[in-house]
C-alpha cells in the first residue's frame, strides 16, 4: 500500500493519477448543460447504499467511473449560468490551481515549522485585506473555515473585551435579517437566550438606527452591558448593507464593539463601481470577509479581520509541543496563536494565486458585473406584472414572488411559488432559492455568476410562471 502514499518515488503515479481526475471534471464541465439534472433521493440513495466500502476497487479509472455515477453525474454544478441559488460562485482557474497545490503539499497553517512561507503568505493577505478595509496599522487577522467560525470569533472577542460580571448581563444587538450564526454565536458563547437583541429593519432591509439607538439606550437604562453590535454588510436573503457610518457612530457613542459580517459584501473591498456602497466598515472593530462567495474561491476561504491585533489574545492558548510561549520571544511567528483552530488548511493560497494571476481589479471587474445584472433582473421583475419584487438590490440578490391577477389567496400564493421551485429543481433547468419575508414565501435569486445573463434570468422567469400556472391549474381542477 505505500504505493499510495505521495513522495519522491510516486511523483509520476501522482501526475498520471490527478490528470486522469482533471481530465474526467473538465469533460463534465465541457458538456454540462444545466446546473442539476432532477436526481432525487430516493434514486441516488441505493447507488450509494449499495458500495461496499470495504472492498476497495484498487484502480483510479474504476473509481472515477464509479464517481460519475454516484457524484459527477448529479452534482449541482455553481458555475452554470443558469444555478442562481445560494451563496455560492463559480471559481476562478487560479485558485483550482492553488487547491491543487495546497492539498498535496498539505501544509498546516497552525506554526511555522509546519507551513514556512504559507504562514508568511496568510499574514501577507490579512495585511493586504485590512488595509483594502481601512482598519488601520494595528489591524490583524486570521483565515477561517467561513463566515459562521469568523462571526464566532469575533463575537468572543467582543464578549472578553466587554468585561462583563456576569454573562447575563451580556447583549448583542443585530438587525432581524442578519445571519443565523450570531443567535447561534452568543448560545456558543455562554449567553443567554434574551442576549441577542433584534432590530427592526428598513423599507430596504437596513437596520434602523433610530431603533439600534433606542435599544442601546435601554440596555444601559437597565444596567446591562452592550457587548457588540453586528452590522451586516450584505444580508444573506436581501444583500442589504446596514447604514455603517451611522452605526459606527453609536458604538462609539456607546463604547460598543462594532462588527460587521461583510460575509457577501466583502467583493466590494475589490470593486471598481461600487466600493462606496460598504463605507464606514473602516471603522469596525472586527470584519468577517468571505473570499469564497465574492472573490470566486473554492470553499473554504474566509477571514476575521479586527482593527486592534491584541484583542486577538483571548483566542491564545500554549501548549509545549505545539507554540510554546519562548516562541513569542523568538519572533517566530505562529498563526495558532490566532486562531479557534489548531490544524488548518493552507487556504489562503487560493486568493495569493487568484491575485497574483488576475490581480484584485479582475475580481472587483466580476463582482462589479454580477452587481449589474442584478440590477438589469430588478428591473425586468419590477416591470413584469406577473411577479412582486421586494427590494431594489445592493448586491446581487434579487427577492420576489410570483403573484397571479385571479388568486387572492395569499396561503395558495405560497403554495404556488413552493410547488415552482420545487419543479423547477426537478426539471434540473434552473435552481433557485427560497425565503420568507413577513411570513409568506418567496423566491430568491443569488446571482454570482457573471457568465448569466439577463436572458437566462427572463427564461427562468418564465419557467417559474409557467410551474406556477401549472399547480394553480390543476389546484383549480382538483376543486371543481
Amino acid at each position: 500500500m505505500r504505493s499510495h502514499l505521495l513522495n519522491d518515488t510516486t511523483a509520476e503515479q501522482y501526475r498520471r493519477s490527478v490528470t486522469e481526475g482533471v481530465e474526467r471534471v473538465a469533460a463534465k464541465l465541457a458538456t454540462t448543460d444545466r446546473p442539476f439534472t432532477g436526481v432525487t433521493v430516493d434514486a441516488l440513495s441505493p447507488r450509494i447504499d449499495g458500495i461496499d466500502l470495504d472492498r476497495p476497487l484498487g484502480d483510479t479509472a474504476a473509481v472515477l467511473d464509479e464517481l460519475e455515477d454516484v457524484y459527477l453525474r448529479d452534482a449541482v454544478y455553481f458555475h452554470h449560468p443558469r444555478y442562481l441559488a445560494h451563496l455560492n460562485c463559480p471559481v476562478v482557474i487560479p485558485a483550482v490551481l492553488g487547491e491543487a497545490v495546497l492539498s498535496a503539499v498539505n501544509s498546516s497553517l497552525d506554526t511555522w515549522d509546519q507551513s514556512a512561507g504559507g504562514t508568511l503568505i496568510e499574514r501577507k493577505l490579512i495585511d493586504w485585506t485590512t488595509g483594502r478595509i481601512g482598519l488601520g496599522p494595528a489591524a490583524d487577522g486570521v483565515f477561517t473555515s467561513g463566515g459562521t467560525q469568523s462571526n464566532l470569533q469575533a463575537l468572543l472577542l467582543a464578549r472578553e473585551e466587554a468585561k462583563a460580571e456576569s454573562l447575563a448581563d451580556l447583549r448583542v444587538f443585530a438587525s432581524e435579517v442578519s445571519h443565523f450564526s450570531v443567535k447561534k454565536s452568543a448560545k456558543l458563547l455562554g449567553l443567554g437566550p434574551d442576549a441577542v437583541v433584534s432590530i427592526p429593519v428598513d423599507h430596504d432591509k437596513r437596520m434602523q438606527t433610530v431603533a439600534l439607538a433606542r435599544e442601546l439606550e435601554r440596555c444601559a437604562g437597565a444596567g446591562l452591558v452592550p457587548m457588540a453590535v453586528v452590522a451586516t454588510g450584505g444580508t444573506t436573503d436581501f444583500g442589504s448593507i446596514d447604514p455603517l457610518p451611522e452605526i459606527a457612530g453609536l458604538c462609539e457613542q456607546y463604547g460598543v464593539w462594532m462588527h460587521v459580517d461583510a460575509a457577501y459584501g466583502c467583493g466590494l473591498l475589490a470593486s471598481l463601481k461600487y466600493r462606496d456602497r460598504i463605507a464606514g466598515i473602516e471603522r469596525a472593530d472586527s470584519v468577517t470577509v468571505d473570499y469564497h462567495k465574492s472573490f470566486f474561491q473554492p470553499v473554504s476561504s474566509s477571514a476575521v479581520l479586527v482593527r486592534d491585533a491584541a484583542t486577538l489574545r483571548h483566542a491564545t492558548y500554549h501548549a509545549e509541543y505545539l507554540n510554546p510561549r519562548r516562541m513569542v520571544q523568538e519572533r517566530i511567528p505562529n498563526q495558532v496563536d490566532k486562531s479557534l483552530q489548531t490544524t488548518r488548511r493552507f487556504d489562503a493560497l487560493k486568493l495569493w494565486m487568484t491575485l497574483r494571476v488576475m490581480g484584485a481589479d479582475g475580481i472587483g471587474e466580476l463582482f462589479d458585473e454580477v452587481c449589474d445584472l442584478a440590477a438589469e433582473g430588478w428591473k425586468l421583475l419590477a416591470a413584469d406584472p406577473r411577479f412582486d419584487v421586494v427590494v431594489e438590490p445592493s448586491l446581487s440578490t434579487l427577492v420576489f414572488r410570483y403573484v397571479p391577477a385571479a388568486v387572492t389567496d395569499p396561503a395558495e400564493i405560497d403554495r404556488a411559488n413552493l410547488y415552482a421551485r420545487k419543479a423547477l429543481f426537478a426539471s434540473g433547468d434552473a435552481v433557485v432559492a427560497g425565503t420568507k419575508v413577513a411570513g409568506r414565501h418567496y423566491l430568491k435569486f443569488t446571482l454570482l455568476n457573471p457568465e448569466t445573463t439577463p436572458a437566462d434570468i427572463a427564461a427562468v422567469l418564465d419557467l417559474i410562471a409557467g410551474h406556477a400556472e401549472q399547480y394553480l391549474g390543476d389546484s383549480l381542477d382538483r376543486a371543481s
